[in-house]
């Protein structure tokens, strides 16, 4: 059986951390585990997924919990509730479904303080792993045949019935993931026709009858080339030289996105040195298997602009695709011959690993993501097979990997840090703190020992690094790299906490940590009010006409959020008023600019547009929160009574709300069809509400939302697993499964306090 390890690792040279691995996530597999009803239940599970997997298409998360909850003997102590069609829900019955909640959340917690879960969804996350593995000769010693199994269960419950993959789990098929879900599912020893289900020969059909691998993407075209199974030539260049431009001029990586940075740092350095790995007997069949016409007749140069209609979220814009054919016609033929190969490509590519060493020491190896992992690991080979760097990532590969009943995948990295401070504040919203005091304590300490306490080593700027000292991350210390929203959070959670007696939370963290957090968020502040993410935004917008990526928008430069603006005015608000002394003006300044940026970013129908859930429900929950702290009502501000007005028209006849992920790519509130409700997206609309005063002034809709929540919980106190709910960059959606548990029980608290109940 897999089981799960919290915050286990042993410092060596290969392997290191900050805080002793606290967060660390890892899954162990044990032959002789387990007793034969347990197996019997995993294998259960893994059953009722794969038979319900087109109608509920996330995983439960549910190979970790059966662990937990056997290793604490839980049982749930309270009977189920349910409220009866014309029944008036009483306090009663509201305190015993919420307690029932927070008993299941509470189980759920980790030896270390904090929430495990997947944080997953994209298909494009998992097979770069394989193949950089298989390129460098380590697949058989990462991946027994145990991982082999689950690997193969995860790509086989997630293939569409047109034998394709979707960019996300509950995505339409892509040229782009079903062609690396094919390549990868080959490599793990499948033959050409084998796969459950009839899965290669229906995938490979698939990319047939859609113009074959050469209308991949441009990542696509990067890791087939990698692998030998498109040729360098047919890729748009991504010269290395993009790392030692002067930093005066408006392209310059300075000024890129965090994540887009990271992902075309490697990459060129692959790209300058049109890197191959070796031609196997299989690569040599995948050539044929993958193609229309003979390997060695296809125009390179014509496919480098071919992107299936499929995959084409962002086309590219004429002015992008001369840029490309200029520097693939006019620029590349001279830095690939002597002698500017020698005299500038050979030190662009030193300077770009450079680089790629900084950013991997300054993460302990995990890197920001796994996309940009698998890259900057695979260029330390490249560099140096036998090199420390490269033995350095592959001790950081099991932080990667997820074992859940739909298989084994890939995570982003993982959202300890986000899901804890967000369970923390439900918790503390229960108002049950003595009959949680442990829970919290050890919720407390997790964030107090993942807060980053330094800034990226020596000088930082010259790496294009901003101030991480005092942030958390969205995962744990050791990955290093800040996020104002998780910051925001992590902060309000400190300063809630310091509120408490210190007998039941533990001592509060040091005021000169708090400052250290408020300094980060203050510093992140555009001048139009708004909040970025990682680093300041301000570069020039019309950079992101040059963003190379067809199913990503938005993704070269940095931007301001909705969501971490107003997690920002929410915390700082609380620290001004805990701390009034500290930089009084410059957060009263904040305040006034941030309030500005979400009442002028409000959509024409009341909503606000979701950056990183799913989508203008997340949002406006977050929004009505920002403006209701700082004082905004319905009363006083038409950005509420509009916000309002958008969630009631958007109430379902069953009382809940329910919101297609498909609201994200299209920019456009779209509800879940047959008027579906999902618990998550409900508990935000219920929360939104409350945040704007609605159980003032008719609590009717909060009654009916209640007692959909109520109804849906289930005989444990869980809550069932539904649609996707969280997103990233509009177009790829991410699994958050402890949102099931997290929201729907904030949202009852809420009720429970704020809705006036018999």
């Amino acid at each position: 059986m897999w089981k799960l390890k919290i915050a286990e690792g042993v410092d060596g040279p290969y392997l290191y951390s900050t805080n002793n691995y606290v967060g660390r996530q890892t899954w162990e597999f044990d032959p002789d585990a387990g007793t034969p009803e347990e197996r019997a239940q995993v294998e259960e599970a893994r059953q009722n997924f794969y038979r319900n997997r087109l109608q509920v298409k996330p995983c439960g998360d549910l190979l970790w919990r059966m662990q937990f909850l056997r290793e604490k003997n839980f049982k749930q102590t309270i009977p189920p509730v349910t409220i009866e069609d014309g029944e008036q829900i009483r306090y009663e019955k509201a305190t015993k479904a919420l307690k029932r909640a927070v008993n299941f959340l509470s189980a759920l917690q980790a030896s270390d303080g904090h929430w495990p879960a997947e944080n997953a969804g994209p298909l494009f996350f998992l097979p770069p792993l394989v193949f950089t593995l298989y390129i460098t000769g380590h697949l058989n010693t990462v991946f027994h045949a145990e991982h082999r199994k689950e690997i193969l269960r995860y790509i086989y419950n997630h293939q569409n019935e047109d034998g394709g993959w979707g960019l996300h789990i509950e995505g339409h098929s892509t040229m782009f993931c079903t062609a690396l879900s094919y390549i990868c599912v080959r490599i793990l020893e499948e033959g050409p026709d084998g796969g459950l289900d009839n899965a290669c020969a229906r995938a490979r059909k698939w990319i047939l009858d859609h113009g074959s691998v050469t209308h991949i993407p441009s990542w696509g075209k990067t890791w087939l080339s990698i692998l030998g199974i498109f040729d360098w030539s047919g890729s748009n260049p991504m010269p290395p030289e993009f790392w030692i431009l002067p930093s005066f001029l408006p392209m310059h990586p300075a000024k890129m996105w965090c994540y887009c940075r990271m992902v075309y740092m490697p990459m060129s350095y692959l790209y300058g040195k049109r890197f191959v790995g070796p031609i196997t007997p299989l690569i040599q069949q995948l050539r044929e298997e993958l193609y229309l016409q003979p390997y060695n007749e296809i125009n390179w140069r014509k496919a480098r602009h071919s992107c299936a209609a499929e995959d084409l979220y962002y086309p590219h814009p004429w002015i992008q695709d001369l840029m490309w054919d200029s520097l693939y016609i006019l620029t590349e033929p001279f830095l690939t011959r002597w002698p500017l190969n020698k005299l500038i490509r050979e030190k662009a590519l030193q300077v770009a690993m450079k680089h790629i060493h900084y950013e991997d020491e300054n993460s302990r190896y995990i890197v920001i993501g796994c996309v940009e992992k698998m890259l900057c690991m695979l260029a330390c080979w490249v560099e140096d097979p036998n090199g420390d760097y490269f033995k350095k990532h592959l001790a950081r590969i099991p932080d990667y990997i997820w074992v859940a009943e739909d298989g084994m995948t890939v995570q982003s990295f993982g959202s300890q840090e986000w899901d804890t401070s967000l369970a923390v504040q439900a918790l503390l919203a229960s108002n049950l703190v003595d009959e949680i005091g442990p829970v919290l304590k050890r919720g407390h300490d997790f964030i107090k020992k993942s807060q980053v306490e330094n800034n990226p080593s020596g000088d930082f700027k010259k790496m294009y690094r901003h101030i991480s000292k005092g942030s958390w991350t969205f995962s744990d210390q050791d990955h290093g790299w800040q996020l104002s929203d998780c910051t925001a959070e992590g902060l309000k959670c400190c300063l809630l906490m310091s509120t408490l007696p210190q007998e039941i939370v533990g001592e509060k963290l040091e005021p000169e940590r708090l400052y250290d957090a408020v300094n980060v968020l203050l510093s992140l502040q555009s001048k139009n009010g708004g909040l970025s993410g990682w680093e300041p935004a301000g570069a020039s917008r019309w950079l992101e006409m040059l963003n190379p990526t067809e199913f990503f928008e938005n993704v070269v430069l940095e931007t301001e959020y909705v969501e971490c603006t107003a997690s920002t005015i929410d915390v700082l608000l609380l620290f001004k008023k805990l701390y009034p002394g500290h930089r009084t003006w410059a957060i009263e300044n904040f305040i006034t600019n941030a309030v500005h940026y979400l009442e002028n970013i409000q959509m024409p129908d009341g909503s606000w547009y979701g950056n990183w859930g799913v989508c203008f429900i997340y949002a406006s929950w977050f929004a009505l929160g920002g403006l209701a702290a700082a004082g905004k009502t319905y009363n006083n501000c038409q950005a509420m009574r509009k916000g309002v007005e958008f969630l009631l028209r958007t109430q379902s006849e069953n009382g809940g709300w329910g919101e297609s992920y498909k609201s994200c790519p299209e920019k456009k509130y779209i509800p879940l069809e047959e008027g579906r409700s999902n618990v998550v997206h409900t508990a935000w609309a219920m929360m939104g509400l409350i945040h704007a005063g609605q159980a003032e002034r008719d609590p009717t809709p909060l009654h009916r939302a209640a007692k959909l929540i109520i109804n849906s919980q289930m005989e444990d106190g869980d809550f069932p697993q539904q649609e996707i709910t969280g997103v990233f960059k509009m177009n790829c959606m991410l699994h958050y499964p402890m949102y099931r548990n997290i929201f729907p029980l904030w949202a009852l608290a809420a009720y429970r306090k704020r809705v006036p109940l018999p």
